[in-house]
């Protein structure tokens, strides 16, 4: 590996604290040779949480970047800068998932405070909570805003369930009734995005299996099975025809939005906690580590901290970055694919912006 290039330059807006950064151009085993992310331009460090980053979002357009972490505080800021916008108050436990509708009108939060909440995005004012009888991991909005949908974990003697509610009829809201809830017997829920047109719900389990779930019906469409242990996270590509998963089998893996064919590979030495397609370019970035229980056993090191770049039709390593003291979490492209978020176990969430190499770099077949 070459040597990792020092960071030169600071950026406007950033929380101050920056720890030491290494972008490290890799050079891959195989097929190429990537001159990497420099290290013109140090990495906006967010410094807005004080437990380990559960999940990261940008809105449709990429202006806001909504932040979820292991406390109850949802932080909302805008990416170009890092400046934080404001925060969003009301759950008393770890945030486990965050959404905004397409034009960032409404963002959803779902937590282990045994509740889904609605929040106006520009005031901050709650505008419904919807109680549940375990903690909410995943929720999302359809395409056009209008329907939500979240699960709960199977805990407490509670048995995993996808809940729907339609947001233009106040009853289902005030009378906490959703229009379908889908009862899942088997494992729990880890992951879930909605599919194309907003007909179907994607969903990852805890034992490897992925569901396709009608929003009509409530029934199985496809079951697959290609992952050995949790999925961890699924990320939709910009069009929506594809989608990755992590998984906690050291692998992700790029399918189709339809059909739940498995198209790719991507495999790693660690755990991976988060995977995301970048919206121009045929690369994924994966993030990942140990788990969290282990992190203090090893050096930083050893760990494998780094978001890893592979290409997406060759499934090879094509690149690295390095910062997070701990396991990254989350992971996800700007939507006009120039730079790119990851949230860590250290609670920080960066922000790293493309250098032009990485716009020229051709990928030698």
């Amino acid at each position: 590996m070459a040597t990792p290039l020092p960071a030169t330059s600071g950026s406007e807006g950033a929380e101050t604290h920056n720890p030491e950064v290494a972008l490290s151009p890799f050079r891959s085993h195989s097929r190429c040779c990537f001159p990497f992310v420099n290290a013109g331009m140090k990495p906006i460090l967010l410094q807005g949480h004080e437990r380990s980053i559960t999940q990261i979002k940008y809105n449709r357009e990429g202006d806001l970047l909504f932040t979820v972490a292991k406390d109850p505080i949802v932080n909302v800021w805008y990416s170009v800068n890092g400046e934080r916008l404001g925060t969003y108050m009301g759950h008393t436990g770890a945030v486990w998932c965050v959404d905004a509708d397409w034009d960032t009108k409404h963002v959803l939060t779902g937590s282990a405070d045994n509740s889904c909440r609605l929040w106006d995005c520009e005031t901050g004012k709650q505008l419904a909570l919807l109680k549940t009888n375990s903690a909410v991991r995943t929720c999302g909005f359809d395409f056009g805003g209008n329907i939500i949908m979240f699960s709960t974990d199977k805990q407490m003697g509670y048995q995993c369930f996808v809940s729907f509610f339609d947001l233009r009829d106040p009853s289902q809201i005030d009378n906490n009734e959703p229009y379908m809830k889908i009862p899942c017997n088997d494992s729990k829920i880890t992951s879930a995005v909605w599919g194309p047109l907003g007909e179907c719900i994607i969903a990852g389990h805890e034992g490897g299996e992925l569901n396709q779930y009608s929003a009509k019906s409530g029934e199985v469409l496809v079951n697959v099975k290609e992952h050995s242990r949790q999925i961890n996270d699924i990320q939709l590509s910009r069009d929506m025809t594809m989608f990755v998963t992590a998984s906690k089998d050291n692998t992700a893996k790029l399918f189709d939005s339809t059909t739940l064919e498995h198209q790719k590979t991507f495999r790693t030495e660690r755990p991976v906690n988060s995977a995301a397609l970048s919206p121009n370019y045929d690369h994924v970035v994966l993030g990942g580590g140990q788990e969290a229980m282990d992190v203090t056993t090893t050096s930083t090191r050893i760990g494998k901290f780094e978001a890893r770049f592979f290409h997406l039709a060759f499934e090879e390593e094509f690149g690295r970055v390095k910062g997070h003291f701990g396991p990254i979490n989350s992971v996800a492209f700007h939507p006009d694919g120039k730079s790119y978020s990851s949230g860590g176990e250290d609670g920080y969430v960066r922000i790293h912006y493309f250098d032009p190499q990485y716009f020229e770099f051709e990928f030698e077949a």
